[in-house]
């Protein structure tokens, strides 16, 4: 019987934490944690069960080592990733607020993850047994790869589920520029994930339906948007649902995103649904993948950085001394 995966498309990033309690006026002490969208989504998936290969330029440097041996441990696919020598991982300095929300400096510019050539993703076609193909964040929007990923994804999706989270992150990319190229995305995409904060900045002063409606007519058949501790808004065609958010301790929303894409991508192959155009997907099983999503997304929330679960910790409680080894 054939095994069914996602392959992920997008970038690698060092997370540098600021740690105040290490710091002093003449030394700034960080703790650096290995992260980025789409690598935290790959993460989460391979930690759920779902066989996840990320396709990713990674650096020799010393952060893609630490990119690297991450993604092994977490049971995530390289096969098809490029090993770049000259060219430096893409480096993000993050401080929290006391609400856990993280504030980011971008140190990015030729870095290895934009860097993709046609050449590279055509020999990292997926396989017959590859169901959905997500990507999104900065590798989609930063040139020159974005766009050869973009031509990428129009291959694909003959026989493969397309999910996208633009991930806007308007302090290396304006937000004026996502406007521009989303409507093409959703004439790519099956499924469009995105934020709240997403939102504010893409198209502020428009309500969720509203810009679910608007996408639905550009091409996404289901747009989820996350709206933190109120849980998300779904709307498969039209037909919307909102699930609750588990109530949880927050101690940082790291990676909660794309803890939330992935728990939904999981579900939704769990449940039958990928592989092509959503056409059995009930707005049931769309509640049902969404729940899912939230809880995935809750327990990343409650420990620090993007550390999501594995599944059989899915449902027990979190403790300390589970992520001990993500702070050492």
């Amino acid at each position: 019987m054939a095994t069914h995966g996602i392959t992920v498309i997008g970038e690698c990033v060092a997370d540098a934490f600021t740690d105040p309690a290490r710091s002093t006026p003449a030394h700034l002490a960080l703790n650096v944690l290995p992260g980025g969208g789409p690598a935290n989504t790959a993460v989460a998936l391979a930690r759920l069960g779902t066989p996840t290969r990320l396709l990713a330029r990674i650096s020799h440097d010393v952060f893609g080592t630490l990119f690297s041996s991450h993604l092994t441990a977490s049971g995530v696919d390289l096969t098809g990733s490029v090993t770049t020598a000259p060219e430096p991982s893409t480096l993000a300095v993050a401080a929290l607020d006391n609400t856990g929300q993280a504030a980011y400096s971008f140190f990015a510019d030729g870095a290895a993850d934009w860097q993709w050539t046609p050449d590279e993703l055509t020999a990292t076609a997926p396989d017959r047994d590859t169901v959905a193909v997500h990507t999104g964040s900065l590798a989609l929007i930063r040139q020159p790869g974005g766009s050869h990923i973009e031509d990428h994804l129009a291959d694909v999706r003959e026989h493969a589920t397309v999910s996208i989270d633009p991930n806007v992150r308007p302090l290396l990319v304006p937000p004026s520029a996502y406007r521009q190229r989303l409507h093409h995305w959703c004439t790519l995409a099956d499924i469009l994930r995105l934020s709240e904060d997403d939102l504010a900045l893409l198209l502020p002063g428009a309500t969720p339906e509203q810009v679910c409606d608007t996408w639905h007519e550009a091409g996404a058949r289901l747009v989820v948007i996350t709206l933190g501790e109120r849980g998300a808004l779904a709307s498969l065609d039209g037909h919307r649902v909102t699930v609750p958010a588990p109530a949880v301790n927050v101690v940082d929303t790291v990676g909660a995103g794309d803890s939330f894409t992935a728990g939904l991508l999981h579900r939704l192959c769990a449940l039958g649904h990928l592989g092509g155009r959503l056409d059995t997907l009930t707005l049931d099983d769309t509640a049902d993948a969404c729940t899912f999503a939230a809880r995935v997304a809750a327990r990343t929330c409650s420990v620090p950085g993007a550390d999501p679960p594995w599944a059989a910790r899915l449902t027990s409680p979190a403790t300390h001394d589970d992520h001990l080894r993500r702070q050492a």
